[in-house]
């Protein structure tokens, strides 16, 4: 039998917990190990049965959400738990602060749990993979938050599928760069195939992505932490051509 996800809820909304709690106990890849009513409790449960996935609540007793995944950043508890955040607060300064203490995805409520669950399984999946070495596995982590604060500063919403796409192309271009001359026929498939979706949905996510960016304006940030203009307001790239700058980028910074 497959390991089942252990989940977590975080959260002093009994009916959001409720739910999430008769939803879950439908699905036979997952089981509710723990549930927490106030940050306090959230992080000493965390330490106890070390969770797989926590679903986390930004505004709660004692202690809110941030300082919660603030609190398990510092207590280093292994294996770390992979946290989805869930706060009926649609703010981009709370996406943004919630990404850099390490929260894996950000969910708006009401939040459809199809979709929630999907996210479950998608995070988990990723990050349960095999080990890699620990100079291979410093590398990752570093590529990641350069990747994740890019996005946050160019102005792509942590909480749409098509920034776990962008994440995704950009590090198999770093690692491969001729895979972007096959976007089409193995860049977006591959991914397709990660998040169980089809190549055109990863498509159309990403530039979805790339216009929330674009007409968000904060394209003067990115070209003044470069130190040159990196993107231009009236020259809106391709999936293709952003992924390949990102990529490009990153993979110069690496190796200095």
């Amino acid at each position: 039998m497959e390991k089942r996800i252990r989940v977590m809820i975080a959260d002093d909304n009994q009916a959001m917990i409720d739910g999430i709690e008769a939803y879950l106990s439908d699905k036979a890849d997952m089981e509710l190990i723990a549930v927490a009513n106030d940050g306090e409790q959230a992080v000493k449960l965390a330490a106890q049965y070390k969770p797989d996935i926590m679903l986390l609540d930004v505004i709660m007793p004692r202690m809110d959400g941030f300082a919660v995944l603030k609190a398990l950043g510092e207590s280093r508890i292994q294996p770390a738990a992979r946290v989805i955040m869930l706060t009926g607060l649609r703010r981009d300064d709370f996406i943004e602060r919630a990404m850099r203490l390490g929260a894996s995805y950000y969910m708006v409520k009401p939040v459809d749990m199809d979709i929630l669950f999907n996210r479950i399984r998608e995070i988990y999946a990723l990050t349960s993979a095999p080990a890699p070495s620990a100079e291979k596995e410093e590398v990752c982590v570093n590529i990641d938050e350069q990747i994740t604060n890019l996005f946050l500063t160019i102005g792509i919403p942590a909480h749409i599928r098509g920034y776990q796409y962008l994440r995704e192309a950009v590090k198999m271009v770093i690692d491969d760069h001729d895979v972007i001359g096959r976007i089409t026929k193995e860049l977006y498939p591959s991914i397709a195939r990660r998040f169980d979706v089809t190549a055109s949905k990863v498509e159309r996510a990403m530039r979805h992505a790339i216009e929330v960016a674009w007409n968000r304006g904060r394209l003067e940030s990115v070209n003044r932490m470069y130190g040159y203009s990196l993107f231009s307001p009236n020259d809106k790239p391709t999936n293709g051509e952003f992924i390949a700058l990102i990529a490009d980028k990153l993979a110069t910074s690496k190796q200095v």
